[in-house]
């Protein structure tokens, strides 16, 4: 059987159900088609379902300090892993359902089920349909990926896909990887009660912020409880369900981390392997990822690729960004880049760390007259008030052109306060804007303006 598009979305993650509504309101017949759960990554098993276990595991955190308010809660807090389970997969659930029901109802789009592979550039095979079209856009998206570590093969282990079906209470969970799949489920399950043990290769966490930054991330796990095995080199699995260890045989003396399930968190990969990508002639890198210009087109007149499989962002927001560019460039006469994209991301441990823009390495590697403010939380009202002060914000700027060149914040509501940064950033205003605006008091960003009237040369 062969049927005729005028365009095929290949994926409906965070980018491609969009897309094609646009299309198809522009009176072109569409196939969308997903070979597994629509919604991507971001609805089934990563930001959704996961933020929604942080907020289980803040009201238990909470629940934990209630006395500190003057609130007796009772007695000891008791988590039920099956209930968090079943709240989650809820709102994951629902989050999925109302991302179908948008896809039935657009004019012009057929979802059509199955595993699309390449025969040609113009043309596709999903079982025993082949599909042809003029114009295919990709939005596969990734997976977890696991090194080949020594007893790999044969020693039980989790990926995030596994932890969140996971409805029994770890009694220690040991994660491999300390970045931010890692730290975040390894606070969360901390709060839940199991133990826990973060084992990373690096010499620190979060080897790409500023040292500060992972200094303080680090006093925030470690006060909560969680182990942390840096430095960890030659890892090897061992052990059996219930009883297993994660070793570091380079290490003097040699690490060994016991525990009853090990979560592997070290690193993506895209879902490109099975699209039969050669018969299109797209072109990719060593690692999978299919090489874009600044508009998301391949190599291949024709094709684009958008969300996590093009390698340019990791992340929801910089997927659907890459839907934006792509119907402003074919639909709107617009001509949006990736290369105007802030870089902009979240950390959601708690306090959650915002970042955008370039860290203060970055910017003296750049060659910037760096100038640097920085301000503890213990001196934001908003934070004192909810006893809630750990961490700092810390904001770049330009010397010379008195621009705004990055900023964290690592602290109570920072990713949400950040983003009257990043606003003033994609402006290309000066960072005055900031300190000669009135914030609202109490607030987390009221202490925005008085970081940045502190700047000064960075010591060292």
């Amino acid at each position: 059987m062969s049927q005729r598009f005028d365009a095929v979305v290949v994926g409906a993650g965070q980018a491609g159900p969009s897309l094609a509504a646009r299309l198809g309101e522009a009176g072109r017949k569409v196939a969308v088609i997903e070979r597994h759960l629509v919604g991507g990554t971001c609805v089934n098993t990563g930001c959704i379902p996961t933020k929604a276990m942080v907020a289980s595991a803040y009201v238990a955190h909470m629940a934990r300090r209630a006395s500190d308010y003057g609130v007796e809660n009772g007695g000891d807090i008791k988590v039920e892993v099956e209930r968090v389970w079943q709240r989650t997969r809820g709102i994951s659930e629902r989050s999925r359902q109302n991302v179908e029901k948008w896809l039935a109802g657009m004019p012009n789009v057929t979802l059509i089920r199955g595993h699309a592979v390449f025969e040609s550039p113009k043309t596709l095979r999903v079982g025993d349909t082949q599909i042809e079209t003029d114009q295919v856009f990709l939005d596969v998206g990734g997976r977890a990926v696991v090194p080949d570590f020594p007893g790999a093969d044969r020693v039980p282990y989790l990926t995030n896909v596994g932890m969140m079906d996971l409805r029994e209470m770890p009694r220690h969970l040991v994660i491999v990887g300390g970045s931010y799949i890692g730290l975040e489920f390894g606070q969360m399950f901390r709060r839940f009660g199991a133990e826990v043990s973060i084992v990373e290769r690096s010499e620190r966490l979060l080897p790409r912020e500023d040292p500060e930054v992972s200094a303080a991330v680090v006093d925030i796990l470690q006060r909560e409880g969680i182990t942390l095995h840096l430095g960890a080199e030659c890892i090897e699995l061992d052990g059996k369900a219930g009883d297993v260890a994660v070793l570091a045989r380079c290490d003097q003396p040699r690490k060994e981390v016991r525990g009853t399930h090990i979560l592997m968190a070290t690193g993506r990969r895209p879902n490109t392997d099975s699209l039969g990508l050669q018969k299109a002639g797209v072109a990719t890198d060593k690692h999978g990822y299919i090489l874009v210009d600044d508009q998301c087109r391949t190599n291949v007149e024709g094709i684009w690729a958008m969300g996590d499989c093009n390698g340019k962002g990791a992340f929801t927001h910089t997927s659907y960004n890459d839907y934006e560019i792509v119907a402003a460039n074919l639909l709107d006469n617009e001509p949006r880049r990736i290369s105007d994209r802030i870089n902009a991301y979240a950390l959601f441990i708690d306090p959650p760390l915002a970042r955008v823009g370039l860290t203060e390495h970055e910017a003296l590697r750049d060659g910037h007259k760096v100038l640097v403010g920085v301000r503890p939380m213990a001196r934001v009202g908003r934070a004192i008030e909810r006893g809630e002060t750990q961490g700092f914000m810390k904001v770049i700027v330009d010397g010379d052109t008195n621009k705004l060149l990055g900023a964290a914040i690592l602290g109570i509501s920072g990713d949400e306060a950040i983003h009257s940064l990043l606003d003033v950033m994609y402006a290309k205003a000066p960072y005055r804007t900031v300190t000669h605006a009135v914030h609202i008091h109490p607030t987390i960003a009221e202490l925005l303006p008085t970081t940045l009237q502190s700047l000064s040369v960075p010591s060292g």
